[in-house]
């Protein structure tokens, strides 16, 4: 019976990997240093604690919010829509879409140490973790794509009246943006169930892994608009409060799924 915890050669891959991103990550004006090192120390818990496998869906995460990000960036800085000077994220941002897919990577962990020695009692394993953490990917890419991407689009509907608002306003939903945002939910599943499929079969929990993280992550979206013109509107929830709140609820959607299914 293998050990949980990870060999040396894993731990040297992983944080080289992690550190050649969150470097890249900087020069490249993703993140800001603040970012970039908190970018490695959540890399490196989901590298070790999780799967070196879901460390090639955050890099896929990574790509598509960067794309969506530089999208149009000189009219979107020019209207005052962009993230930070150039794009870059913070610290704040890496929690607030971190955190979640960090947490099932812990619980999973703690879960195999626990259950070491009789594995079939794992009420957390591997595969029902990677199923949670595709679908936390998918709510924070289809949010992501959806809110730099959608800006673009000039008819913008309030989500909670379906009236007619400005662009930029907290709730504002738009066609460009809802397509984009399913486009993105969907892209990262489909990634995800292929990279599985290639290397670990082990981590798929059937065809549930391809559809459901992709609705989840796309209904998780539409949460994060309902918070937006509701409670963030209101002053009671900051931006990135809303995104580890909707990610949670998107999430724990997907687990109420995989346990009806069980």
């Amino acid at each position: 019976m293998s050990s949980p915890l990870p060999d040396l050669i894993t731990l040297v891959g992983v944080t080289a990997f992690c550190a050649a991103l969150a470097i890249l990550s900087y020069r490249r004006r993703i993140f800001d240093l603040s970012g970039s090192l908190a970018a490695f120390v959540v890399g490196m818990i989901i590298g070790v604690c999780g799967n070196v496998l879901w460390l090639l869906l955050l890099l896929v995460f990574l790509i598509t919010s960067f794309g969506a990000t530089k999208y149009r960036f000189d009219w979107k800085k020019a209207e005052g829509f962009q993230e930070g000077r150039k794009g870059e994220r913070t610290w704040r941002n890496i929690a607030a879409n971190g955190a979640i897919p960090t947490a099932i990577a812990l619980a999973s962990f703690m879960a195999e140490i626990v259950n070491w020695g009789d594995p079939a009692s794992n009420p957390f394993s591997k595969d029902i973790a990677s199923f949670l953490f595709i679908s936390a990917i998918a709510v924070a890419a289809s949010d992501t794509a959806a809110s730099e991407i959608g800006i673009i689009d000039p008819k913008v509907y309030l989500i909670t009246t379906f009236k007619r608002t400005k662009r930029g306003v907290d709730g504002g939903i738009s066609l460009t943006g809802q397509l984009i945002a399913f486009v993105a939910a969907a892209y990262t599943s489909v990634v995800a169930y292929v990279v599985f499929a290639a290397f670990n079969s082990d981590l798929l929990a059937g065809p549930p892994t391809l559809f459901v993280p992709m609705l989840c992550g796309f209904f998780g979206c539409q949460i994060d608009s309902v918070i937006g013109a509701t409670w963030e509107t209101r002053g009671r929830i900051g931006k990135l409060g809303n995104n580890f709140l909707s990610i949670g609820i998107g999430t724990g959607l997907a687990l109420l799924l995989a346990l009806a299914s069980t």
